[in-house]
């Protein structure tokens, strides 16, 4: 049964899509039962061009990535979520809508990343500075595909997560 989790920032266009991408290729890499996607709160409506380009560079295949609203997951026929992980704290701060798809609310956990968007040193900080967060997003998406998700409760799998979050 797969495993599905939510990953969001407020524009959706940066640290979540990293997110999104790296979560999916890993786990497709890992032969793990998961699927990600991405969402935000106010969503830009478009992907930042330096996340696309440390996706690539990574190997991640980025066509069909899109800056979505997160009330593409309050839909009846919405994937089950099972987990939604911030990784801004403005979207962390904000109160989630009731998202559907059949397993009730899903667990809430926050892993915070400053925003590569805003690093200094021009187009070059920039791009370090999202292969970076990539890089540090990438490190506890592996703890995340290292866990028995296919048997742990919420508890447990609450309780991982939030240890991931320290690490």
């Amino acid at each position: 049964m797969t495993t599905h989790f939510l990953i969001l920032c407020t524009h959706n266009s940066a640290r979540s899509v990293l997110a999104e991408g790296m979560l999916n290729h890993l786990a497709a890499r890992l032969g793990c039962d998961v699927k990600a996607y991405s969402a935000g709160s106010a969503p830009s409506g478009r992907i930042n061009p330096f996340a696309l380009e440390a996706l690539a560079a990574a190997g991640v295949e980025c066509s069909g990535f899109r800056s979505k609203s997160w009330d593409e997951f309050t839909q009846a026929d919405s994937p089950p979520l099972t987990a939604v992980i911030t990784v801004c704290d403005s979207a962390a701060a904000e109160i989630c809508p009731l998202f559907h798809g059949g397993h009730g609310q899903p667990l809430k956990v926050h892993w915070g990343y400053p925003d590569p968007s805003h690093a200094d040193g021009g187009d070059d900080g920039k791009r370090r500075a999202f292969e970076l967060t990539r890089q540090a997003l990438s490190y506890r998406l592996l703890q995340l595909l290292a866990l028995p998700l296919e048997t742990m409760d919420a508890s447990q799998l609450q309780t991982a997560l939030a240890a991931i979050a320290r690490s």
